[in-house]
């Protein structure tokens, strides 16, 4: 057995699960792909929230400044990478990339939670406008962002049935 083969029957990794005609040293350089301890993939979002009651605080630039840069503190606290943001006068527009042990639901709480205590303890003022102490509203909007089409993954999908070349896994009495 060469020492190649010897290293991979100890130590699995996603390459050997890739199928034949998609490598991983091709998908590490295709643009947008992380490498992670047992994956490669993307994990990028469109994000969308409002304030709460419909109000408009960011009119005010200095509220919509400290916003802008809370979020991005947040976001280099918790390793996400803001691609976009825009602070609109009533919603916020954010375009993020997520560790891939966050889920969407968990990053938008972060973002909103910490922002939300932050915007309060620096501007004291909003809790007049935002009474209850919610600065957010529970809404949001979320979509998945890469750089292939919902009709390419269809496509490949279709194309690639009985295609996969899985390492066959080694039984337990084989090691002995």
């Amino acid at each position: 057995m060469s020492a190649q083969r010897k290293k991979s029957a100890h130590s699995t990794n996603f390459c050997d699960f890739v199928s034949v005609s998609f490598r991983c040293a091709e998908a590490t350089k295709m643009k947008g792909l992380n490498n992670f301890n047992h994956g490669v993939g993307q994990n990028a979002y469109h994000l969308v929230w409002k304030p709460k009651y419909a109000k408009d605080p960011f009119k005010f630039d200095l509220v919509r400044k400290d916003c802008e840069q809370f979020l991005r503190e947040i976001a280099q606290q918790y390793s996400f990478e803001i691609y976009e943001l825009q602070v609109m006068p009533d919603h916020v527009h954010l375009f993020v990339e997520i560790p891939p042990t966050i889920c969407v639901s968990k990053a938008l709480q972060l973002f909103k939670g910490s922002s939300s205590y932050k915007l309060f303890r620096k501007h004291p003022w909003l809790r007049r406008h935002f009474r209850k102490g919610h600065f957010w509203s529970p809404g949001k909007f979320f979509r998945s962002v890469g750089n292939v089409t919902a009709d390419v993954i269809k496509n490949y999908i279709t194309q690639s049935q009985g295609a996969w070349n899985f390492v066959p896994q080694r039984k337990i009495t084989s090691f002995a």
